[in-house]
This record gives C-alpha cells, structure tokens and sequence, in this order.
C-alpha cells in the first residue's frame, strides 16, 4: 500500500511561519543563488565570524542563539508522499503496519525540501534492528560500530537505523550548547537528541510521513533558507570527530551551490589534512559521490579554493598551480570543462561509474603533459566511441565543420595530417593516456607532482585499486589495438544510466568518447 494513499494525517499544534515558507518556496522553484540573495538578520551573524587574528581557537565562538524547536506542515514545504520511491515507502508502511514508529532523516529530507531527487533515502524507526529483520525477509544487519538494517527490494537497498542503536552512542558532550527544554516530552527528546548526531544542520531534518510533519530541532530549516552549510556542534569538535565530515561538506556545498558558514569554512581549509587519516577505501568512495553524480566541476572547485586538492589529487592541483590558477578563480580551462560536460550528463539518481571519471582525468593529464592538434583528439574520441575503428573515425572527423575551443592551451592549431601521422598521433595519445592513468597510481610520481612548490603539503595518496585501474585503462585499449571483434556500434545518444552506474566497458567508452569530443568542440547555440 503506498503510503500517498494511507489516510494519517495530524493537526500541529503550532503558528506556521509564511516568510520562512516564503523562502523555501524559492528555493523549490527559483534557483539556489536566489536564496543566497536573502539578508540574515543581524543577531544570526553574530555567530560564526572570523576575529582577527583568525586563529582556530576564536573563530566561531559561542554565542548562537539556541534554535527555536520546529513543528512544520510538510505540505506547506510542497512535501508529499509521492515524493519518496516505492521501496522506501514499502520499507516505511512495512513497519508502520507492525506499530513502530518510522521517520526520514538526514540529507533525503532536505532534498526533497529544495525539490531535488535525493541520492538515496534513511529511514530511522522505533524498533529495534532484530524487530526490522523479522520484519523483512530480506533483511541482514551491517555495521558493527554503528550497526543498521539493509533491507533488499527491488535491487534497492534501503537503509533503516534504531533510535535504540543511536541513542547508545550518544556521548557528546553538549551542556554548553544544548539543553533539554523544560516539558519536553520522551518522544521529542528521542527525536532531539538523535538531530545533534547528525553532521550539518541542514541534515538534522527529521520526516513523519504519515503525520506529515517536519520536525526541525537545529536550525536546518533556516540555514536551507540562507544556503548555509554549517556544522551541528563547533566544527572543530565535528570534524575532529569524524573527519569525512569535511569531504561531505564539500560534497554537500558543491551538489546545492550552499556557502559555509565561517566557522565551518576556517576549519574544512585548517583540519583539511586530518583526511589522510581515512582508509583509501573510504577516500574513494567520498570522491566518487563528489564525481560521479552531477557536481564534479564545483567539487573540484571547492577542493581547490580549501586545499583539498593537493592532498587528493596533488597531479591536478599541481597543473592549476602551474597554469596561475588562483583559489577563487572564476575563469575555466580543459580540466573543469571536461567534468562541466560529465556534469551535464549525470544527477543523483543517474551516476556514473568511477572508472569514467578516473579515465577523464588520465586523459586530461596526457593532454596537458603534450598538447595534441584537435583532429587528433577528435579521432581519438570518435575511435573510443566505435570500438577501434581508426578508419571510420578519421573519415568523420574529416567532415567536421565547427572550430575547436581555442582557448584550451592543450590544443595546438590545426595541422594538415595524413592518414598515418593522424593515426600515429591518435595512437600516441591513446598509450599516453594509459601512461598518465599509472602514474595516478604511483605513489613516488603523485609525492613528486607539488614537490616544486615549498609551501604545498606533503601527499604520496593514491586511492584507485588496481581493479578499478585495470577498467579505467580498457578505454583506451580498443584505440591502441585496433577495431574490436563483435563491437556494436551504439544507436542513438540516449545513454544507458544502468548500465554506466555498473561500469559497462562499451557505455563507459561511449559516455567518455561524448564527453571529450563535446568539451574540444563544443556546441555553438547560436548556430
């Protein structure tokens, strides 16, 4: 039964507040920038300012005001039950059934407050992660720190937490911030203290689908308003704690086009190289969500103007570097222009595999070490494309009758190549590309990229296993050893979401080969 049909509903003892849903409705139907355009009340600045010795100590100190405890019509908020997908409302009517008490929480909440798919969707309930299981037959528990519930429909995986499970590893230490409001009742405080776990304000939102409430226990609401990314405690407590929280963060910031509060700001650039500390399984899965769904260019971005970048990808830091890139550059080049056309093609819910961007950035890599002219990249992505055939490819790319970009300092003039040193190039860039990808993963190539600039940190990472370089390396393998046996050539552009997500080597090649060849020559819309 899906739950847009079930008849719960709940008349919220509360004023509802039109200016804030005012606000919010510009953030559903307006873009994100137009909600950066809002003033903050002068007594919200008071929080989160730079003194001025800057020193991590006294940036942020603590004078916020304590936020106001928020009942909210979801529906006002343009919320309804048809928002969420049919696995997540059958693991919610599932147990809802059974009597427990079922919520959504975290970043699926605000989401689908600024009318965006979300990712994936959390469910938090009363019932313990052993009742969960019997409830579903396919149902395991995972985790052994902080266990939750995977629950298998569809092949989807729902993810359920235990108030229970969070309650015990609540051990912050919050006397100087928050106190439990005098007549709190049980169910409230549960709610409460489960929000102050969360990472960033703007997901401590917490979701009853049948009551249709938006219950908002720290100020998530209002810094969605503001387009604010800020921490739930100081955030140098939060990102000592854990300190992925400063890659999600970034993710979080560039996905939305959110700000961070200053306080937040100061510590993602001064505790940026407590990441190191992550396992490289961990670092590759923060990148890929950073990457792979729709919000590479202002990620990459981000980790430049923070100095993330130089830790994680000292190779590409070292080529902004090189070419006066500063930390708030507005201004493009080939390597943001690739990723701004990866963008165009993805979304939450329409990844990529990890693999296609790994080989964008290979690719790149080759091309800024040796500059290639256009044709030769133009063949090389049309080669990609078909699986090998350098005949075909070069026959096509003859045709072409649009200019490159020219302000890409990687492409040199157009020469006029015969077929063989068309072919020899072609050829080259594709074994350089495969050159440049093993270098990502030699840890004394990827030390020695920013070892020139006396003021860069120290980074030897590397994150990409060699299952993952092995695939990303089969793109460029069918150029360098000619046209592939059984290849079908792809009909039409509409790309294979599934099967890229999945990593299929034909839709991989394909999306790369687009992606390259629109990024060279790109679509003049006043043509």
């Amino acid at each position: 039964m899906a739950i847009s049909g079930l008849a719960f509903s709940c008349k919220p003892q509360f004023s509802l507040r039109p200016s804030l849903f005012h606000c919010i409705r510009k953030a559903r139907f307006g873009s994100v920038a137009a909600i950066e355009t809002l003033d903050e009340p002068e007594s919200l600045i008071k929080y989160n300012t730079y003194n001025s010795d800057d020193s991590p100590h006294k940036v942020g100190e603590l004078d916020k005001k304590k936020p106001e405890w928020k009942k909210l019509n979801a529906k006002d908020l343009g919320i309804s039950t048809s928002m969420i997908d049919k696995p997540t409302r059958k693991v919610l009517n599932g147990l809802k059934k059974k009597g427990y008490e079922v919520y959504l929480v975290g970043g699926c909440v605000r989401d689908l407050m600024l009318n965006r798919i979300p990712k994936d969707f959390d469910i938090i309930t009363s019932a313990e992660l052993k009742e969960v299981v019997r409830v579903f037959s396919q149902c395991e528990i995972v985790g052994k720190r902080f266990p939750i519930c995977h629950v298998h429909f569809e092949n989807t995986i729902v993810e359920v937490s235990s108030f229970s499970t969070s309650g015990r590893r609540f051990s912050r230490d919050f006397k100087y911030e928050f106190e439990r409001p005098i007549g709190c009742d049980e169910k409230d405080f549960i709610r409460w203290r489960n929000c102050l776990q969360r990472d960033f304000t703007i997901n401590g939102l917490m979701f009853d689908p049948y009551a249709k409430i938006i219950y908002d226990y720290i100020g998530g609401i209002e810094d969605i308003r503001k387009a604010k990314v800020q921490t739930v405690i100081p955030a140098s407590t939060s990102f000592q704690e854990d300190c992925a929280r400063i890659l999600r963060a970034i993710r979080i910031a560039a996905r939305l086009g959110f700000r961070f509060s200053r306080e937040t700001a100061h510590f993602v650039k001064h505790l940026s190289p407590s990441i190191l500390k992550l396992d490289r399984g961990r670092l590759l899965m923060e990148m890929n969500y950073m990457l792979a769904y729709g919000s590479a260019e202002a990620s990459l971005r981000l980790l430049w103007k923070f100095g993330l970048l130089e830790v994680l990808l000292p190779i590409q830091a070292a080529y902004l570097v090189k070419h006066g890139f500063r930390r708030r550059d507005k201004r493009s080049n080939l390597l943001l222009s690739l990723f701004s056309n990866l963008d165009k093609l993805l979304a939450p819910d329409r990844p990529c595999h990890s693999s296609l961007w790994i080989a964008i950035l290979a690719f790149h890599k080759a091309l800024s070490d040796q500059p290639r002219d256009p044709l030769v990249v133009a063949v090389f992505s049309l080669a990609v494309y078909n699986g090998g055939d350098m005949l075909e490819a070069v026959k096509i790319a003859r045709r072409i009758n649009k200019s490159h970009d020219e302000s890409f300092c990687e492409l040199f003039e157009p020469r006029d190549l015969d077929f063989e040193a068309l072919k020899h190039e072609v050829m080259d860039l594709a074994e350089s590309s495969k050159g440049a990808l093993s270098k990502m993963t030699d840890e004394y190539f990827v030390s020695q990229a920013m070892a020139g600039y006396s003021r860069a940190p120290f980074s030897d990472l590397v994150f990409i296993p060699l299952a993952l370089y092995l695939k990303a390396s089969k793109i460029f393998e069918c150029v360098r050893g000619g046209g592939e046996r059984r290849f079908a050539s792809k009909q039409g552009s509409k790309i294979d979401y599934e099967s890229l997500a999945y990593g299929s080597p034909q839709e991989v090649r394909h999306t790369f080969a687009r992606i390259v060849f629109d990024t060279v020559y790109p679509l003049d819309l006043t043509e």
